[in-house]
């Protein structure tokens, strides 16, 4: 230890108290700091004006248009139980929804990445060294839950057009969301028709929110995601090589640059990986390659029939969902998510290829029953899937 630190009990109990201080307010312990920071990161810490009511008329009209296309395609129902609901949103209320939605998921991850830092073995259980090592521990957690949740959240909300920018699951009876100011602004951006877009964003959406109610589908993918979500291994070497030497007795300057180390996922993350995870993501890569595909098809089929310039706006909009920055890479590997290119063209090639040797309703037997969910191979060999789900049961 630094001569510069208190060297009596009581001292060094106040010493220990102003850095719990120090580091709960860098962490942000109270229970609206991921959602404060995730609003700062999505809004640049700006002010957002309120969706225009005639707006959120139009939107509404175009997701009824939408949810009787879809149902008509699919013979799914977009919603279930009750009538759809739609809430044209802004980015922070895009973050508020968003934040409960994923709480299950984001509390899972930053829960089993949550390391603590190692407490020496020479310390004993009553010295005051050891009691701020534990509440160190504490604090990261919650640091981390901060970090995990708020950053993740708030970069999302700079892109994302909907709900589904990512597909993941949400609540079965949530609205469907319109993240208006992102469309409206990409339709700008790339010179595309705004009616065409707004329409296309509310197809795109009723297409997930339908495929994604699938209770079966909705399970299936829930618990994997949520496995993934548990399985980071703790390993506080790594991650103590991670952040690099931490001198306690630099004081609030020592505690900055820890806040600023935690501030990057790519610390954390890079260091707790586990072969558990490994294990599972063939599993979620090929369900989800099998869900975009099909909901690609389903865009094909019905938007072409009621988007004037359905053709240009897909283009832009499959362009920039492979072209996602270092960032989004991040946050989809984190979830345990494979979403680049290669991925969707396994997911429509093998649409492709159920549709050529059973049709399209060939294709809907994906619904059907639990068991049809494709494996990882059968994703790759659309054959061999039909041939698994006529064999006879038994």
């Amino acid at each position: 230890m630094s001569d510069d630190l208190p060297p009596d009990g009581e001292s060094l109990g106040a010493f220990l108290g102003e850095i719990m201080k120090m580091l709960s307010g860098a962490s942000g312990s109270s229970p609206n700091s991921a959602r404060d920071l995730a609003r700062t990161i999505a809004t640049g810490g700006e002010s957002e004006p309120n969706i225009d009511p005639r707006d959120r008329i139009t939107i509404e009209e175009l997701v009824r248009v939408a949810e009787l296309q879809v149902q008509s395609a699919t013979q799914l129902a977009v919603a279930r139980g009750s009538a759809l609901r739609v809430d044209v949103v802004n980015r922070t209320q895009w973050v508020d929804s968003t934040i409960e939605h994923y709480r299950p998921l984001l509390g899972a991850i930053a829960s089993s990445i949550s390391t603590g830092l190692p407490t020496p073995d020479d310390l004993s259980e009553n010295d005051p060294m050891n009691q701020m090592m534990a509440g160190l521990s504490q604090m990261l957690e919650s640091m981390l839950l901060t970090m995990t949740t708020g950053s993740m959240v708030g970069e999302l909300a700079r892109i994302a057009f909907g709900g589904f920018h990512l597909p993941l699951p949400r609540p079965e009876n949530a609205p469907l969301l319109i993240l208006l100011p992102n469309v409206d602004r990409f339709s700008q951006d790339w010179s595309l028709d705004t009616d065409d877009l707004r329409l296309w964003v509310c197809l795109h959406e009723a297409t997930h929110r339908a495929v994604l109610g699938v209770p079966h589908v909705n399970e299936r993918l829930s618990d994997l995601l949520q496995r993934h979500a548990s399985a980071f291994e703790r390993d506080p070497e790594a991650l103590s090589d991670r952040l690099g030497n931490f001198d306690l007795s630099a004081g609030p300057e020592a505690f900055a640059e820890l806040n600023e180390t935690l501030s990057d996922p790519e610390v954390i993350f890079c260091a707790v990986r586990s072969p558990a995870q490994a294990a599972l993501e063939p599993e979620i890569t090929a369900l989800v390659a099998a869900i975009t595909g099909y909901v690609d098809y389903v865009m094909d089929q019905t938007g072409g029939s009621i988007i004037g310039s359905y053709d240009m706006v897909t283009e832009a909009l499959r362009r920039r969902r492979t072209q996602a920055d270092a960032f989004d890479r991040l946050v989809e590997r984190i979830l345990g998510l494979e979403l680049d290119q290669n991925q969707y063209d396994r997911g429509t090639a093998f649409v492709e290829g159920v549709i050529e040797r059973a049709g399209t309703a060939g294709l809907n037997r994906l619904f059907d029953d639990p068991a049809h969910l494709p494996t990882p191979s059968e994703v790759d060999a659309p054959g061999l899937w039909l041939a698994r789900i006529d064999l006879p049961s038994g």
